[in-house]
């Protein structure tokens, strides 16, 4: 069955697999002890923490290994902003971070801190002129990841940690979905990443901090990884971890363009055979693995479900697959179609085969979707009489409320409108999305007695 969801946990490197049993033999003991079975412990932690740090580019005594990414985002950030704390409590961070870097964000807030939000365009990069507006003098901390999870597209780390650098302000960088691929531009002043990204084994992060960079671990103190990093080390899964960083790497360049082809062919024949879809993110600017397609009028939930049935295993940004009905704060962020959602992430040695067959899959099923939602061809209306019209959606989930609106678009003059009732927070992203795809106007939103109402004028 292809597994197409490498970005949310990438399968266990054959190394890595190898490296974690010989650990579990060899690297039992604690490694802070003196007898022989410490020694050998400490030289296990000692070679893996050096080959990460290579891998990383900075020295072995600026890395510490963590319980999860997530960890290693929040001990990053909460030790680089109560190290700063003189200089203010202003954190910087762009709208389309992990959950991990917006959670902290939220928590430095609610505890009297400030922040500034740096939106992203269509493609879902910043501009770095937008992040060094977002700076301040008393920003104590900015936050960028290096390539984004949900569309792959690649941020300009670079640019964004020279501009920091010149305001004195340290770069924290989540290179969760990157590392495995290379090295992070220089430049920044902390760095976070998590194992089970690149083929290495759950429960393993990294958080490197620069020499120099003001730094106060948060919590109880702890003996072990410099106290950033509390309790006992898994080294065997440590061990692994770094050992399939430097076997992934080393096979990085050559598979990075195998899959960036196959990636490539995604994104062309999903926009050739599959009409109304929108394939988003930066076409060059990427990670080579990622792609990420939104379809109209389609179940995120229900497109999921049936390509599983059909033996693909792909992730969605979709409010339609939440359980709290929210679209990707991703997705919200670049302004694009969030119905529908279907994120392909390909693990090293993904046959062309599979991508053959989920591209002759695809088109059936969204077409299938499509037909038992009763969703209008996509063929232009012609004029209809009305001045105008009122869509009732309220207590309707996505993809409905656009379908309706699709259906009467017709119905109404060229410069009336449709005014759509829709509780579905999805509404609020997908309805100005289906405009921009149909050429039509959206004028905007009003308040209703329930939900809100969504206008939108008829151009053609």
């Amino acid at each position: 069955m292809p597994y197409f969801d490498a970005a949310s946990a990438a399968p266990l490197h054959p190394v890595a697999r190898q490296a974690l049993l010989a650990a579990l033999d060899e690297g039992w003991a604690d490694p802070a002890r003196l007898y022989r079975e410490g020694r050998r412990a400490r030289l296990l932690l000692d070679a893996a923490r050096e080959a990460a740090a290579e891998a990383v580019g900075c020295r072995p005594d600026e890395l510490v290994f963590t319980s999860s990414g997530t960890t290693a985002v929040h001990a990053g950030i909460a030790g680089a902003l109560s190290g700063r704390r003189r200089v203010g409590r202003h954190l910087a961070h762009s709208a389309v971070e992990h959950s991990s870097v917006l959670h902290s964000a939220a928590a430095h807030e609610a505890a009297g801190g400030s922040r500034t939000e740096v939106p992203v365009d269509r493609s879902g990069a910043v501009d770095p002129a937008a992040y060094a507006a977002a700076l301040r003098a008393d920003t104590a901390l900015a936050c960028l990841q290096s390539a984004n999870h949900e569309v792959g597209t690649e941020q300009p780390v670079a640019e964004v940690a020279a501009l920091c650098a010149g305001a004195g302000v340290p770069l924290l960088v989540d290179a969760a979905q990157s590392l495995g691929w290379g090295p992070v531009p220089a430049g920044w002043s902390l760095l976070t990443a998590s194992a089970h990204k690149w083929g290495g084994p759950a429960g393993v992060g990294l958080l490197a901090v620069r020499k120099g960079t003001r730094f106060s671990p948060q919590g109880p103190a702890g003996e072990r990884e410099s106290g950033r990093a509390p309790g006992f080390e898994n080294l065997p899964a440590i061990v692994a971890a770094a050992a399939s960083l430097r076997a992934v790497r080393d096979g990085a360049a050559a598979e990075a363009v195998r899959l960036r082809a196959l990636v490539d062919r995604i994104r062309s024949v999903v926009a050739e055979r599959v009409p109304d879809a929108e394939v988003v993110g930066d076409p060059v600017r990427r990670l080579p693995h990622l792609v990420t397609f939104s379809c109209l009028y389609v179940d995120g939930e229900t497109l999921l479900h049936e390509l599983d049935r059909r033996e693909f295993s792909v992730s969605s940004g979709s409010s339609c697959t939440s359980s709290t009905l929210t679209p990707s704060h991703v997705l919200k962020a670049m302004g694009v179609l969030s119905e529908g959602n279907v994120r392909v992430s390909l693990p090293p040695g993904t046959a062309g085969a599979d991508v053959d067959r989920f591209l002759e899959v695809l088109p059936g099923v969204v077409a299938e979707m499509r037909e038992r939602l009763g969703a209008p061809a996509s063929a232009p209306p012609s004029p209809g009489p009305a001045a105008s019209l009122v869509v009732d959606a309220l207590g309707r989930r996505c993809p409905i409320p656009v379908i309706e609106l699709a259906k009467v678009i017709g119905e109404v003059a060229v410069g009336a409108t449709v005014t759509v009732l829709a509780d579905d927070e999805a509404a609020r992203l997908d309805i100005p999305a289906w405009c921009e795809m149909r050429g039509q106007e959206y004028v905007g939103e009003e308040p209703a007695d329930r939900g809100s109402a969504y206008v939108v004028r008829r151009l053609s």
